[in-house]
């Protein structure tokens, strides 16, 4: 019966003794399109660009699955998706490109961020592990898909100016 009992003083003394294992937390605010980290290496706070219209980005609490520094999405064109964070089926924080977007809903579901922060970010859920929670209300949404070629061969794009969004048939 000491023995029993010894061993599991000492195992109890083991595990209180056991550092207690940091981990990121991330809050995703859809209604100011924002990120909030909170590291054992400090705080950030970082625009991003959820789900336009038509699309939605899961609400709720998740932990990531799965850390790709090298990703392509092989559902939209193979476009680069830098340092991704997978947390809920084929949902990811990850890079984006196109940054000029960043604080606006213009995803197909996936939280993208700045190339830097997404490295960043990364970089800490990989030491640390993360909890990342995706709460708020999405603002309304005028971003539409930009084609590639419209009628006749003509490249079509959509823009962000200053007074709106609006149609720019010819890029300029």
């Amino acid at each position: 019966m000491r023995g029993i009992a010894g061993i599991l003083l000492s195992l109890c003394g083991f595990f209180w003794l056991a550092p207690a294992n940091a981990t990121v937390r991330i809050e995703i605010d859809l209604t100011t399109q924002t990120m909030h980290v909170e590291s054992s290496t400090g705080s950030y706070s970082w625009p991003v660009s959820t789900a336009r219209a038509g699309y939605i980005t899961p609400r709720g609490t998740f932990r990531p699955y799965s850390l790709q520094a090298v990703h392509f999405s092989r559902k939209y064109y193979d476009s680069p998706m830098p340092h991704s964070i997978f947390f809920d089926g084929g949902f990811a924080i990850h890079g984006t490109y196109e940054t000029a977007w960043l604080g606006h809903p213009a995803s197909h579901g996936c939280i993208r961020i700045a190339p830097e922060n997404a490295a960043l970010l990364f970089q800490m859920v990989k030491a640390e592990g993360a909890v990342i929670t995706i709460s708020g209300t999405p603002p309304a949404s005028r971003f539409y898909h930009r084609s590639r070629y419209g009628y006749g061969g003509r490249r079509y794009y959509y823009r962000f100016p200053a007074e709106g969004w609006q149609f720019d048939p010819f890029g300029q």
